[in-house]
């Protein structure tokens, strides 16, 4: 991800329209895959200095994908008025120094955690009758690869990104398979019951979040496999914590 902040000092009495200008501009951002998310505050101190902040999935996606794509007209035609207002506008990328809450990763705990989930999980697999089929011929490191995929995702190690090359090969093992929503939902259900078999954390927020990104991931997979799909498979690895993420845009 990279970030852009974009620092303004507007000119009294124009706030109301600067604010205005940058609702409109935002059904834009909102539009552009580019655009992860957005916001704008204003100082308290000095309620003339506004920051507006973009995160961009990066720094191509930004440069190139939207400043020359479909949505960039439309959004600078609505802010253009403002732009002799700009103090500052500058790009950074996320430096590691801790967090105040452990990982989802960290909570489940680790990489331990997650091998045994998807192992007892996956030695279940073979004798469903409707999940065996998807299954079939599967490679005997695949509860590996999962575990190593969900992992990375709840904030571990990147090992997926660096050994099996990020989503786009996540995306390229559902193409053509034609998942079933009845499949999608018996693999959820399998998945949880196993879950809480092994032991991994039951309580209230953590099992919020992990299920949130099963359906998530899931209703993805099912989209992948349908005949005919054609994905985005440059998007970078998703990466989910104790929030939320955007509505999806199909």
């Amino acid at each position: 991800m990279l970030t852009e902040y974009i620092r303004y000092r507007i000119p009294a009495g124009q706030g109301a329209e600067f604010e205005d200008a940058y609702r409109r501009a935002s059904a834009h951002l909102a539009a552009a895959p580019e655009c992860h998310d957005f916001e704008m505050t204003r100082c308290v101190d000095e309620p003339e200095c506004y920051v507006v902040r973009l995160t961009w999935t990066s720094a191509d996606a930004h440069l190139t994908g939207f400043r020359k794509g479909p949505h960039f007209p439309p959004f600078f035609a609505e802010v253009r008025g403002f732009v002799d207002a700009i103090e500052e506008m500058r790009h950074y990328e996320p430096v590691d120094i801790g967090s105040p809450l452990p990982s989802l990763y960290e909570w489940a705990g680790g990489a331990e955690a997650f091998e045994k989930l998807f192992t007892a999980f996956y030695q279940k697999v073979p004798a469903d009758d409707l999940l065996a089929p998807l299954f079939a011929g599967m490679d005997p490191e695949h509860a590996k690869h999962v575990a190593q995929w969900v992992g990375e995702v709840f904030g571990g190690p990147k090992d997926y990104s660096t050994h099996r090359g990020g989503h786009r090969h996540m995306v390229s093992k559902h193409l053509g398979k034609a998942i079933t929503e009845e499949q999608r939902r018996r693999w959820i259900g399998l998945l949880l019951e196993t879950a809480d078999e092994v032991g991994l954390p039951s309580d209230p927020e953590f099992r919020s979040a992990f299920v949130a990104y099963l359906e998530w991931g899931t209703r993805l997979a099912v989209f992948f496999s349908r005949p005919g799909a054609r994905p985005a498979v440059d998007e970078p690895m998703p990466v989910w914590g104790w929030g939320s993420v955007r509505p999806w845009q199909g």
